[in-house]
């Protein structure tokens, strides 16, 4: 039975008379992928107190390839926000590295092979742009690898880097154990009482709730209505010994070096298949696109799947819920939730502790009817 009898030992709560204390605190967090982290970080630099709930049922941050680029490269086009994105996430990424004392953050040379004169001339036309110009190379770079196929030489993508998204996540979930505020179990809906003042869950006051559990939200009752899609990408990683790339390449695919003659090959794009598992269709896609400009022979080790959060209009969901006050959603970060959750993470904390508007273009309420 919860109660709300305050006697604690040793951070523990007393049971008397089956009544159980209750533990407080400023934020209840649901998910821990990037969003989660970044949002967790605005948290403990700003001394507040919460705890996680993650029972590890999302898995996009966990499979993403991890990169990050300024350039979207099929089109030539500028990513939505790169440079304030990039200047509040990769301090972000860092102040986590030394904190943990692990290496996560890999500066990475990024390259465009191009597959005819013509795209290389729209290459340069993109990099004459103003907002392409800081991120686009205009010295082509000459292939030099036997073991890839690109007669037309690459584009180089400045400023781009990969994150090692699986250690990073474990890192820092282990940093939320130690600190006993880790609690992985499913989070009950039914049991969030949001009537009182504070938010009440079992054993827990809080005084907010952030839901941040990628395409998990799609279950959420309170969130449930915003239109997050969700598109499957799947993800290789072959051993591949001779390649000895030391960049990565966009082509057809991303290939993408790991280290220890490792690579990440992907990603592909699904919208009707809402499930966790590796598929024979996207693994014989992304090998076929891969032999296009790859020579030698490789091995897959490594298969893995995931739905990422995706919004029909490719902006994140984040703000208030319309009804309860103090329930709020950080969300819908699709391809590029490494670049982007620092972001979005230190705009809700800004609008909730500090009254700061969120920008139209994330906040949920352009989807009200």
């Amino acid at each position: 039975m919860v109660g709300v009898f305050l006697y604690i030992s040793d951070g523990e709560p007393i049971l008397f008379n089956n009544f159980v204390a209750m533990k407080e605190v400023d934020y209840i967090i649901v998910g821990c992928g990037l969003a989660s982290i970044a949002f967790c970080e605005q948290l403990r630099v700003h001394n507040k107190t919460f705890v996680v709930f993650d029972d590890n049922s999302q898995q996009s941050s966990i499979v993403a390839a991890g990169m990050y680029n300024p350039v979207i490269l099929k089109r030539f086009s500028e990513v939505w926000k790169a440079k304030e994105q990039l200047d509040i996430s990769i301090p972000v990424y860092n102040k986590i590295e030394d904190e943990l004392d692990i290496k996560v953050d890999h500066k990475l040379q990024l390259l465009r092979r191009f597959s005819s004169i013509e795209e290389q001339n729209l290459w340069f036309s993109a990099a004459d742009k103003p907002k392409l110009e800081p991120f686009l190379s205009t010295t082509l770079v000459k292939n030099t690898n036997e073991a890839v196929d690109a007669p037309y030489s690459f584009g180089e993508v400045l400023h781009a880097g990969r994150l090692d998204t699986e250690k990073f996540i474990e890192s820092y979930k282990t940093l939320l154990r130690d600190s006993a505020i880790l609690i992985e179990e499913r989070f009950k809906y039914e049991e969030l009482e949001t009537a009182l003042s504070c938010l009440q869950y079992a054993d827990i006051r809080s005084h907010h709730i952030v839901f941040a559990e990628g395409y998990g939200l799609k279950n959420n009752p309170y969130f449930s209505h915003l239109p997050l899609n969700g598109t499957k990408g799947e993800v290789l990683t072959i051993r591949a010994p001779k390649l000895n790339l030391k960049a990565a390449i966009k082509s057809s695919v991303f290939i993408i070096p790991i280290g220890n003659d490792l690579y990440t090959v992907g990603s592909t794009y699904r919208w009707d298949d809402k499930t966790n598992a590796p598929t024979e269709a996207a693994k014989t896609e992304l090998l076929s696109k891969l032999k296009t400009f790859i020579k030698y022979d490789f091995e897959v080790v490594k298969h893995v799947a995931g739905i990422r959060p995706t919004v029909k209009d490719r902006r994140p969901l984040v703000g208030q819920h319309p009804e309860y006050a103090n329930v709020y959603v950080l969300n819908g970060l699709g391809t590029r939730g490494v670049m982007i959750a620092p972001y979005v993470a230190d705009k809700l904390f800004q609008y909730i502790e500090n009254n700061k508007p969120l920008d139209a273009e994330i906040d949920i309420n352009r989807f009200s009817s």
